[in-house]
């Protein structure tokens, strides 16, 4: 069985990003909430977001509060926010594989990609 992780990297101070607020949504039929949490210490969540019976083919968005996060941190962010919340479209075409989808942020900047 497969499992979906993630992690959040925080690459202005170089360290992972703990207490960053997630929402993990499955978007069919509409947009359903599955999961609302918080990255631990190392940036991650303290279990896989999705598995066993529950990890299912389909497209899901992961929502990062990044914006929150960076402000918490002290840093002086322009009102509005350039990047507020980050908001991850992505599909799960096997279920029996695992899907990791990191984030690396910055005030103004992110990236992804499908980890392993």
């Amino acid at each position: 069985m497969g499992r979906l992780t993630t992690h959040v990297l925080d690459t202005v101070h170089g360290v992972p990003a703990a207490g960053v607020q997630f929402m993990l949504h499955r978007l069919a039929p509409q947009r359903i909430l599955l999961l609302d949490g918080r990255t631990n210490a190392d940036g991650r969540c303290d279990r896989p977001l999705l598995e066993g019976a529950a990890f299912t083919a389909g497209t899901y968005e992961l929502d990062f509060h990044a914006g929150d996060y960076f402000a918490a941190r002290g840093l002086d962010l322009p009102r509005p926010r350039f990047l507020d919340i980050v908001t991850l479209r992505f599909g799960i075409a096997d279920a029996a594989q695992h899907y990791h989808v990191p984030l690396l942020v910055s005030p103004f900047a992110y990236s992804t990609y499908r980890g392993s």
